[in-house]
């Protein structure tokens, strides 16, 4: 029997995700290629046999998105499938354009067939952007659930940027967990904060092989999502963040409006960042979008931690994705930096070197600032190199990791902490109550 050649459109993670729960075992279908865009260091390495399975004995070639018409052509295929997040809906249909003239069908999986089941209740939590606020609203959960004398553990959409046989699942409870998987800075970026709070967290490759391990540990899953990407595991309660700060990409970015259109709650944050007129636009775009979903209000909170940066000349360091595809040109180092009265953000652009000097070449619109690129060694030293460059009293890192346990740098660093904290809409708590009770062992008459 012929089996229908099939590339899958990625970045490491959906599309590595959707081959396995779709493609994988799946002998009608032919999966000759992923290719690879966002994340740098991904193309020209292979999906190992030992994950693709026994139909795939080696592997799957992993190329450049650029290649896509000559892989389509020289693997005649004929079915493309997309999957990655935080792309504006002209972007997937310029990819859509791109397949449909090469003759071969355009596909996105939806969540009915990629999504698995869990044994224990799951919450996820998703967002309309990256760098809504998705991880800060994890850990506010994680808090709750833990106050009710469970279990949560979270599971972190994947980020597979080393070996990938190594990473097919990931179990991170200590610090030295993250020195063991040599996780990247992205990687520590999402790991440490939960990590800190007491929190194990999961990430890996092969997800459901995941799930199984951390359903045996976990009185609730706890989905904390990537990108704007839908969840992996089918929720029990799903909450999506929005940000007003890009008021509007709501309706404009993959698979952004998808989520609004699912959620059962959706969180609008940063209002205190954000202009009143964005929050009442944001709010009478959700209504129209979903009218059943839950809305509630919060605030990002920033507390410094090191020393005081009144007066003084600080580089600023930002999460890296929420610049780069995110789109934002600053996050919580500048608004920290201005609203506790630094003297001024000093420009990187002089000092930048390597790749982090192409990077903000490559995003004129950032604010003075230094995003926390560090996919691999390489670009570590580079950001290092950098930050030791610059002019300035202090380093204000608005990472969430400790850069001094990467970084070794000539200057002090203050670090931005950022929590989530409702400020209207039903509580949190009381929403996340049925899962709760899901979660609890019934109590039997009598006993």
């Amino acid at each position: 029997m012929d089996r229908t050649r099939v590339v899958i459109m990625g970045a490491a993670g959906r599309d590595f995700h959707d081959f396995n729960v779709v493609y994988r075992d799946d002998p009608t279908s032919d999966v000759v290629a992923f290719t690879a865009t966002q994340i740098p260091g991904i193309a020209g390495r292979v999906y190992p046999a030992e994950l693709a399975g026994p139909l795939y004995a080696q592997g799957i070639p992993i190329v450049a998105e650029a290649e896509l018409e000559r892989v389509m052509r020289d693997e005649r295929v004929a079915t493309v499938v997309f999957a990655y997040s935080d792309v504006s809906h002209e972007t997937v249909m310029h990819a859509a354009s791109r397949v449909l003239a090469a003759g071969a069908d355009f596909v996105l999986l939806g969540p009915r067939r990629t999504m698995l089941k869990s044994r224990r209740p799951v919450i996820a939590v998703g967002a309309t952007r990256t760098g809504s606020g998705k991880s800060q609203t994890t850990r506010y959960l994680a808090r709750l659930l833990a106050e009710r004398g469970l279990t949560p553990v979270v599971v972190r959409h994947p980020m597979p940027y080393g070996d990938l046989v190594a990473q097919r699942v990931q179990r991170y409870a200590t610090y030295a967990d993250l020195d063991r998987y040599d996780t990247s800075i992205e990687e520590r970026e999402e790991y440490e904060p939960h990590l800190d709070a007491g929190t194990v967290v999961y990430a890996g490759v092969d997800y459901e092989a995941i799930l199984r391990q951390a359903e045996q540990e976990a009185d609730v899953i706890l989905w904390d999502g990537g990108n704007n990407d839908f969840p992996f595991y089918r929720p029990d309660l799903f909450i999506v963040v929005a940000d007003p700060l890009r008021q509007g990409d709501e309706r404009r970015y993959h698979p952004g409006e998808t989520n609004v259109r699912m959620a059962d709650v959706v969180i609008i944050n940063k209002v205190d960042s954000a202009d009143p007129a964005d929050v009442a636009a944001l709010r009478a775009t959700i209504a129209e979008l979903n009218p059943t979903a839950e809305v509630l209000a919060a605030r990002s909170d920033l507390t410094l931690e090191g020393p005081p940066i009144e007066g003084r000349r600080v580089v600023v360091v930002e999460d890296g994705p929420t610049l780069t595809h995110g789109g934002m040109a600053y996050g919580a180092g500048v608004v920290a930096a201005r609203r506790f009265g630094a003297a001024r953000l000093v420009d990187p652009r002089p000092a930048a070197v390597g790749s982090i000097r192409e990077v903000l070449d490559r995003y004129p619109r950032l604010e003075p600032l230094v995003p926390a690129m560090g996919y691999g060694p390489t670009q570590v030293g580079e950001l290092e190199a950098t930050l030791n460059a610059v002019d300035a009293d202090l380093v204000l890192a608005a990472t969430p990791i400790d850069l001094t346990r990467v970084l070794r740098l000539d200057k002090p660093i203050t670090r931005v902490r950022y929590d989530l904290v409702q400020v209207d809409g039903m509580p949190l708590s009381q929403i996340i109550e049925p899962v709760a009770r899901m979660a609890r062992p019934p109590v039997l008459a009598g006993v």
